[in-house]
């Protein structure tokens, strides 16, 4: 029973074929698409208003230099939130509970904000190794420190998001085992095991927005910091 719980995070294959690419891939034809139209519809209004409010949020503090990136960051966001928010659906499967595919995200747009400020500002991006007013035999130690949380942020990235959907998705299946097996043997129970369930499953919504936001939000403050 217990291999059986993490039998939900194993990549499908049909026919030998593996499906995470169309995972990843049909979650883009879900969106409304601009039409010629002098009015657009309201699910469409909806849409350009939650990008333009969350561009605006996101590229606030950072230097005009880097809303070129307002493009990527608003569509990894949406794209993220898509992914999380379809893996809740029963019998689905999240390609983000994979730790190699937020690698895959983290490593690139990280490294690129890296090259950007070794590129454009070498001096203050190495300065971010190095403290101001640090004492001399400190020196080697900050440097070493500083040089391993930087190559830290990635993985950190890649693992938060995986860590909690992959927690809130065996909470709700094991909440949602104890519910079913209570069911015949103590019904008053059993509905409040559901009813916990309704709630940890609102919470896993939320979650699945807020992760995919802070995702992106610390990338964004990877580059403010380069930019």
């Amino acid at each position: 029973m217990a291999l059986n719980f993490f039998d939900q995070f194993a990549s499908p294959i049909h026919y030998g074929i593996p499906l995470m690419a169309l995972a990843l891939t049909l979650p883009w034809m879900l969106y409304p698409t601009v039409t010629d139209r002098w009015l657009n519809s309201r699910l469409l209004t909806l849409q350009g208003w939650f990008v333009n409010r969350f561009t605006q949020q996101l590229l606030l503090p950072v230097n005009l230099g880097g809303h070129k990136w307002a493009l990527l960051f608003t569509s990894l966001m949406i794209f993220l939130i898509t992914l999380n928010m379809l893996g809740l659906l029963p019998y689905t499967f999240t390609p983000t509970t994979q730790l190699s595919l937020n690698m895959g995200l983290a490593i690139p747009l990280w490294l690129a904000t890296v090259i950007i400020g070794m590129r454009n500002q070498p001096t203050h991006a190495l300065g971010h190794l190095l403290p101001e007013g640090t004492p001399t035999p400190l020196i080697p130690v900050l440097i070493i420190i500083e040089t391993i949380s930087l190559f830290i942020r990635p993985v950190a990235l890649a693992v938060r998001l995986t860590a909690n959907l992959t927690a809130g998705h065996l909470l709700i299946q094991l909440i949602a085992t104890g519910a079913f097996v209570l069911l015949p043997l103590m019904p008053t129970v059993a509905i409040l095991t559901a009813t916990l369930l309704f709630l940890l499953t609102l919470l896993e919504v939320a979650v699945a927005m807020i992760q995919a936001y802070v995702f992106v939000l610390l990338l964004s403050l990877y580059l403010q910091e380069n930019v």
